[in-house]
């Protein structure tokens, strides 16, 4: 099992927008062969010093996949090659942090 952390930075003032075409793609996502789990989240205050400012434009997508062959399928599926084109838009940057248990 692998995890992803994708980081989206929104255009400011358009979180939400692209947060709504999440949404919406997350069912079709969790359908995939391999998929465990895939949930985008955002910051919340905690109060606890560790924490950095919060991110208003910033979506992290939480992703379980069961290995890498199944992350470079979901990456070239129909789905997702449309999310890309829909909200070129909506977002300015993108990261990926692709971690396995220790």
């Amino acid at each position: 099992m692998i995890c992803v952390l994708a980081t989206i930075e929104a255009v400011e003032g358009r979180r939400e927008q692209l947060l709504t075409v999440l949404r919406d793609l997350v069912p079709t996502v969790r359908a995939e062969q391999g998929c465990i789990d895939y949930a985008p989240m955002i910051d919340t205050p905690s109060g606890l010093p560790p924490q950095g400012p919060l991110r208003p434009n910033v979506i992290v997508m939480v992703e379980k996949w069961e290995g890498v062959a199944a992350l470079k399928a979901h990456l070239k599926t129909p789905h997702m090659l449309q999310f890309a084109k829909q909200t070129a838009n909506l977002r300015v940057g993108m990261s990926l942090q692709v971690l396995e248990p220790a």
